[in-house]
């Protein structure tokens, strides 16, 4: 009786392409002699870009990464439009009084005092109870803005109601002049500190502007004070409201110009529906308003009232487009996931460079031993 063969392959036979050899029961599968994937091919093929595409983000079921602010948009809007107002006009205020134009400092007591007490309304409403305020003053917070803010309103708000009665009353006017050079010291801190407040949030259309949004709020304010003042005082007094309105002008459209241009993604919920729509009215009623006053508010009554009515409306819808913008960008997820993405490509291609400059200590290798070579250290093949 006969032994049995045992059971092996059948024999390597030529095949494919080439005369590429085969193992005969996967033609055309296993790689041609000589061209086998090795160790020294694994190394060649580990800078190759991969082939697969990048997968696209999503959110569970639909929903936003971030929550959507809740703040109401007349309430948040109009407190930052108005801290704006309040905070310009006690800067005008004070340079009317030092100068002797009595109806342009009094109309921009008077306006500070009422912008300011109508913000703080505003805020409160939002918050729902007033006690929700004052406990937000049982601390000081110096990292916090909306302690630190809270504060500023609660220093300033009672200098500017000094500067606004006593003007208006004729009494105490030495503790007046003190009162109106405070609330012009502040001033500034309150048309820009609520752009500080809604660039610390996660929000990346307020976040991202982070840099330049207190100038956009302050050129903003700045302007809306002096639309104020040329609508309320004759054109011989309103002087230094067209120059404000020019300065705030410049300042305001500058900044958004460079913010815009720095955000990248981020800006785009600034320039695309009714957020977009706003910051290009804003931007049309500010430069004109400016250049109007500047133009023709010195010689006709009627053209500086337009005038200053057109600054205060763009200073108003610049508040609502950023406000609106930024509720979009919580919205929509790739606004917080495409930034992010592209910071984290940043770092690596920074990481690249040192590691392809020589590393930390300089001495010419991605290890530091100076053996050049591939990303992980070892010599390229």
């Amino acid at each position: 009786m006969s032994t049995p063969e045992p059971n092996v392959p059948g024999p390597v036979t030529p095949g494919g392409p080439g005369g590429a050899e085969t193992d005969g029961e996967h033609p055309g599968r296993t790689a041609a002699i000589g061209q086998g994937g090795g160790r020294h091919r694994r190394r060649r093929r580990r800078g190759e870009r991969p082939v697969v595409p990048e997968a696209e983000f999503t959110s569970y079921y639909g929903m936003p990464i971030l929550n959507r602010p809740t703040w109401k948009a007349l309430d948040i809007a109009g407190y930052l439009f108005l801290g704006g107002l309040a905070g310009g006009s006690s800067l005008l205020a004070a340079g009317a009084h030092a100068t002797g134009r009595r109806v342009l400092a009094q109309s921009a007591k008077i306006g500070a005092l009422g912008a300011i007490s109508a913000s703080t309304v505003a805020l409160i409403h939002d918050l729902g109870r007033p006690g929700r305020f004052y406990n937000m003053l049982r601390v000081a917070k110096p990292t916090s803005p909306m302690s630190m803010g809270s504060w500023l309103l609660a220093a300033y708000g009672p200098l500017a109601g000094v500067s606004a009665v006593t003007e208006a009353t004729g009494l105490f006017r030495r503790s007046g002049a003190a009162a109106t050079a405070g609330a012009a010291v502040l001033g500034p801190a309150v048309a820009s500190y609520t752009a500080v407040l809604i660039a610390d949030t996660a929000v990346p259309s307020w976040h991202e502007g982070y840099r330049e949004l207190p100038f956009v709020f302050t050129g903003s304010g700045a302007a809306a004070a002096a639309g104020l003042g040329m609508l309320a005082a004759p054109v011989e007094q309103a002087g230094p409201a067209r120059r404000a309105a020019v300065f705030g002008a410049a300042l305001e459209l500058g900044a958004t110009a460079v913010m815009t241009r720095r955000m990248g993604l981020a800006a785009e919920p600034l320039e695309r529906g009714r957020p977009g729509a706003l910051m290009r009215a804003s931007k049309v009623l500010t430069a004109a308003g400016a250049a109007a006053g500047l133009l023709a508010g010195r010689r006709s009554r009627t053209a500086a009232a337009l005038s200053g009515a057109a600054l205060l409306a763009g200073s108003a819808a610049l508040r609502f487009g950023v406000f609106n913008a930024g509720v979009a960008s919580a919205e929509d997820p790739k606004y917080t996931v495409l930034p992010q993405r592209e910071r984290l490509r940043a770092r690596a291609r920074e990481r690249r460079r040192e590691h392809a400059g020589g590393g930390a200590d300089g001495t010419g290798g991605a290890d530091g031993t100076g053996s050049g070579g591939g990303a992980d250290g070892e010599p390229a093949a």
